[in-house]
């Protein structure tokens, strides 16, 4: 495929073939991208956070404050850099019960004041490290229900011509906030002397930005899906009406109402709950239908392993301990040198994720991008691993250290267009549309919680094995990706394989699933199905 063609088939073209296809009143209408970038910016929290967290440690203020012995120490600083997670666990499960009863917009603007909270304890934790650590689970909280809320949102209020556009804002600003927290603290290292000012600023600066968009949000749109849930028909017909920048009794305005309260009268005529507050019966219906079907326990089998093995590759503690993998390597220059790699690292990220959003993922296809991403992460594993080997054995050339450093990169290009891709296909494709918002928030849930375990043991992986030895333990489960890949993940045709999205037809037996990759798939596929199968576009949404 030359490149004139990976550029006309690519996402990016799609999209430019969307807009100039959409009516204009759609497309340059304030309302919607106004509302829509104001729900974009709960991605944020995630990202501000592990950027700055891997490297405020570096900083001699915030050494000196909590008695850290050096930022390069991964047994050092595990706790602090992974126990946000946990709160980030509990944040994901609890916004299933919150986002429904509240709405998206007096959600977003709660988990957002709960991370701004723990922001500001942790700023004044004067050196208390008691303080600090629980400052970063209330953090968490917010981080783990925004991430749930932001994507769902911006799917809400998009109309179907540029869903997929508008959902990957959301990504947009997750990776500028990784870059933008990683320049921050470089500069800060640049220019403020080394005080408590150093880490307090690092910490306080998002919270001024956030409180306006708190502010903001007072002038964006609910989603009419939600308003129509809590019966407030009126005001969901007018919302979607501005939305859409159309009279509300335009046919195409009175046509997705109409859909929107079909689908919701089904929903409720399946679980007889007739209220828009979650409750205990609703919860009930979810949890049993979810542990008792066999199918839908195999979907939980199969988002479960496909975020641990994202997780196992190594790519996730790479960006959390890129310092103290820096100083194995040997680049033991000056802290700045080390923050501004780092800085460099989340920018390569940012345009590796958009490189393979937009083209690749498209022009490799889906288990030709899994492979090729994975097959690239192993190989950057196990150099790095090798060279680890060498070095602790004796002197090595500064090109092959070199060479070592570039593997880093070469290492988070190869998990941006394979591994992360994983967890996203499994997650916004085999659940079916009644347990959507609750699979999304359990599987969430695990993957927040089982970060916080390969975070929290990342340390004691690389000690316990002699530091080479945790690169080769990294590509093993690599190798254990592809294979799962191989017999787990089918090969769709064409578009209209989607259809098989939410259906059993997803899971069972690699076998079985090749069998069918020969029969046609229906060209049906329901509304909210494509809006999940769109989501596939917003990759980088739970694991920057």
């Amino acid at each position: 495929m030359g490149v004139p063609d990976l550029l006309k088939d690519s996402t990016l073209a799609r999209y430019i073939d969307a807009v100039r296809n959409t009516p204009r009143q759609l497309i340059c209408n304030w309302p919607l991208l106004f509302s829509a970038s104001i729900y974009a910016m709960c991605g944020v929290t995630l990202t501000w956070d592990q950027g700055s967290s891997s490297l405020v440690p570096s900083l001699p203020g915030f050494a000196d404050a909590f008695d850290i012995s050096s930022g390069a120490n991964a047994k050092a600083i595990a706790n602090f850099i992974s126990v946000v997670y946990i709160g980030a666990g509990i944040g994901a499960f609890v916004s299933f019960f919150l986002n429904d009863t509240l709405g998206r917009l007096w959600s977003m603007r709660l988990y957002t004041t709960v991370w701004i909270v723990g922001q500001i304890i942790a700023t004044f934790s004067n050196g208390s490290l008691v303080a600090l650590y629980i400052a970063r689970v209330i953090s968490g909280l917010g981080i783990g229900a925004h991430t749930v809320t932001g994507p769902l949102s911006l799917v809400e209020i998009a109309p179907t011509e540029i869903r997929g556009l508008i959902t990957v804002w959301f990504s947009v600003v997750l990776l500028l906030s990784l870059f933008l927290s990683t320049i921050c603290v470089y500069g800060i290292s640049l220019h403020i002397a080394a005080s408590k000012l150093q880490y307090q600023i690092v910490f306080f600066a998002p919270c001024i930005y956030l409180a306006l968009i708190i502010g903001l949000t007072f002038f964006a749109y609910e989603s009419p899906r939600w308003l129509v849930r809590a019966g407030r028909i009126e005001e969901a017909q007018r919302n979607l009406a501005a939305l859409r920048g159309l009279s509300a009794d335009s046919t195409r305005v009175s046509s997705e109402f109409e859909q929107i309260v079909s689908e919701l009268e089904k929903e409720r005529a399946r679980t007889g709950v007739m209220t828009h507050v979650v409750s205990w019966k609703a919860t009930r219906t979810c949890f049993v239908e979810t542990f008792t079907v066999k199918a839908n326990i195999r979907r939980v089998m199969q988002t479960c392993i496909s975020y641990g093995l994202a997780q196992l590759s190594g790519a996730n503690s790479v960006t959390s301990y890129f310092i103290p993998i820096l100083s194995l390597i040997g680049e033991v220059g000056d802290k700045s040198h080390s923050l501004f790699l780092s800085s460099m690292y989340s920018l390569a990220k940012f345009f590796f994720t958009l490189i393979a959003s937009f083209f690749l993922i498209d022009a490799l296809g889906r288990r030709g991008s899994l492979f090729t991403g994975i097959t690239i992460q192993m190989i950057s594993d196990i150099y790095i691993g090798v060279f680890l080997k060498y070095r602790a054995a004796g002197d090595v050339s500064d090109s092959s250290s070199q060479a070592a450093i570039a593997m880093i990169f070469i290492h988070g290009f190869g998990y941006t267009i394979g591994l992360l891709v994983l967890p996203y296909v499994f997650s916004s494709e085999v659940w079916p549309n009644h347990l959507r918002s609750f699979g999304s928030s359990l599987s969430q849930t695990f993957h927040w919680l089982f970060y916080f375990g390969v975070s929290r043991g990342t340390p004691s992986i690389l000690s316990s094995m002699d530091n080479w030895g945790a690169f080769i333990f990294f590509a093993g489960w690599c190798f254990i990706a592809l294979v799962y890949v191989f017999l787990m993940v089918r090969r769709p045709r064409d578009t209209a394989s989607r259809s098989w999205i939410g259906s059993s037809r997803a899971l069972g037996s690699w076998l079985s699933a090749r069998k069918q990759e020969h029969t046609p798939a229906s060209s049906k596929v329901d509304s909210m199905n494509i809006e999940s199968a769109e989501q596939i576009v917003n990759l980088p949404a739970k694991s920057v």
